[in-house]
This record gives C-alpha cells, structure tokens and sequence, in this order.
C-alpha cells in the first residue's frame, strides 16, 4: 500500500512540474530541489534523484526535464 501511495504521489509531483517546467527553463540543480523538498513534506523516504542526459535515459522513471529538455531528472527508490 505504501509503495502505492508513493507512486501515486511521484506521478502527482511529475504531473504539476512538468506544467511548471514547460512555463520556464529551469537548471537542473534547482528543479531537483524543488522536488526533493516536495518529495520529504510528503514524507517519501528512501529514494534518489538523479540528473542523467535526456539521451541516456532507459528504464528509469523520469519526474523531471531541465535545462531545455537536455536532461532529465530521475526517480528511484534507494
């Protein structure tokens, strides 16, 4: 149920950047700010985000795009 919920809660939080990120380009450093500190009010633990190239990107859930859409910022649980 948890895990639910945070998935619920990940999708919520990639959902309302992705229309703040599509208003204006921000670094990548600070949207991933943003969203940690989203992520910890809400009370998710034991995760990584990470910056990784827009090009590399496999598997990896993406809550994120920054710097222009060249990078993206990912999630996982840790």
């Amino acid at each position: 149920m948890l895990m639910k919920m945070s998935m619920k809660l990940v999708a919520a939080v990639a959902l309302v950047l992705s229309a703040s990120v599509s208003a204006e380009i921000k670094s990548c450093d600070t949207l991933k700010a943003e969203i940690d500190a989203k992520l910890q009010a809400k009370g998710v633990t034991n995760y990584v985000l990470e910056i990784v190239d827009a090009s590399a990107i496999k598997d990896e859930k993406v809550i994120g795009s920054c710097d222009g859409g060249t990078k993206k910022i990912t999630y996982r649980k840790g």
